[in-house]
């Protein structure tokens, strides 16, 4: 087998599992974009089996720290582990992503499930020359089901790949389906019901990494006026309304997703004010008018997909929640996400502090957020941490 000697201080000898172009000390064998190499340390010992691509800045992805070929057994194997690691956290077994890449053994596959829907992402180069073989994994171990593929995702471009989106397998979807969001049972709170498009929505039609929160935010509400900005489809501003808000209104730039978002709010009986607008427009308008709300919802797009737009993310997230701390009533409510790896859990708190004295208001932190159990998090890999959030209680200032 080719493969890779790494040089003595590469973060694959310390739990990592990637081998950056920087790291390599030499190559052997001669290998091919897309083969499984063997990585070895300087002394010639097996460090594990990875998949090559020269195109891309990681040019090696560890999945097994043996001599592992990619096979059917193996991807079988691996989402089987993956499923059963869900089944044991209870995840909803008709609605979760099933794998998610690196945190599952399977670097640059995610599979996410809709009931008898799947939906594949295949982002590196060695797993989409697989796919056959993925989807047959996927056919002997779940059944026969439709599987969808999702690989209009910019992130294949580092590999070398293109954008293509389509039915890989069974009958096509009617047009969007539904799917149920269970809501917090011990307030009362019953499901609400959305509308997802699996071949032309977002990621791959559906916020799984976010569904818990929903709740946990909507049962915050009761009484309180709320503003969701970047509302997307409003599932955020529709846990409110179904929490019992005084009301309920949702900032989304996009006129396709208010849109959607209203037919979703007329399925489910519920009230929502929508307003298509840039959120930064309408937060300084909102300020000039001296409108007051009493809980606010930030769940912005990534702001940066590269760690050399830090700086830019960084100075967008301040002035939005500056913004919005100046909108919040005395005692108000502010939950907020980010899901820019780059911007970290220290950058991020940083930045909600300065804007707190840019704003001149005080809080209390009361909580954290994180991404669902389903998107499992790796100490070794930080970068499977990609989602963070914050729940603050405004407080008098001193």
């Amino acid at each position: 087998m080719a493969g890779l000697v790494v040089k003595p201080r590469a973060r694959i000898l310390h739990g990592h599992d990637w081998v950056f172009s920087s790291e390599v000390l030499k190559a052997f064998g001669n290998p091919a974009d897309g083969d499984v190499v063997s990585l070895k340390d300087g002394r010639d010992k097996l460090i594990g089996s990875a998949i090559y691509n020269s195109k891309s800045q990681i040019v090696a992805r560890r999945f097994s720290r043996q001599r592992q070929d990619l096979d059917l057994d193996f991807f079988k194997r691996r989402m089987a582990q993956a499923s059963d690691y869900r089944d044991r956290r209870k995840i909803n077994p008709d609605l979760r992503r099933v794998v998610w890449s690196e945190s599952d053994g399977l670097p640059g596959v995610i599979i996410d499930r809709y009931g008898e829907f799947l939906v594949l992402q295949t982002l590196t180069l060695a797993m989409d020359q697989r796919k056959d073989l993925i989807i047959r994994a996927i056919t002997e171990l779940f059944g026969p089901k439709t599987i969808i593929e999702r690989n209009d995702s910019p992130v294949r471009k580092a590999e070398g790949l293109g954008m293509q989106a389509g039915v890989l397998e069974g009958p096509a979807p009617p047009g969007p389906i539904a799917i149920h969001i269970e809501m917090n049972r011990t307030t009362g709170m019953s499901s609400l019901q959305f509308e997802i498009d699996l071949l032309h929505g977002q990621k791959t039609g559906f916020y799984h990494d976010q569904a818990a929160n929903y709740s946990s935010v909507g049962a915050l509400a009761p009484g309180r006026r709320v503003l969701d900005c970047f509302a997307n489809h409003g599932a955020f501003a529709m846990a409110c309304a179904r929490g019992g808000a005084a009301d309920v209104a949702a900032v989304e730039e996009s006129a396709e997703n208010i849109d959607a978002g209203k037919r979703i709010a007329e399925r489910n009986g519920l009230k929502i004010r929508w307003i298509e607008q840039d959120v930064f427009s309408f937060l300084r308008g909102a300020e000039k008018a001296g409108a007051e709300y009493d809980l606010i919802v930030l769940d912005p797009p990534s702001f940066t997909k590269t760690k050399s737009g830090l700086g830019d993310a960084v100075r967008g997230y301040r002035e939005l929640h500056v913004r919005a701390f100046k909108l919040l009533s005395k005692d108000g409510l502010l939950a907020t996400f980010s899901c820019s790896h780059h911007v970290s859990n220290t950058v991020f708190e940083q930045t909600i502090a300065d804007a707190l004295v840019d704003a001149r208001r005080s809080a209390r932190r009361l909580r954290r957020f994180e991404q669902a159990l389903d998107h499992p998090v790796l100490p070794t890999i930080p970068e499977t941490e990609y989602f963070k959030g914050i729940l603050l209680e405004m407080m008098p200032g001193r």
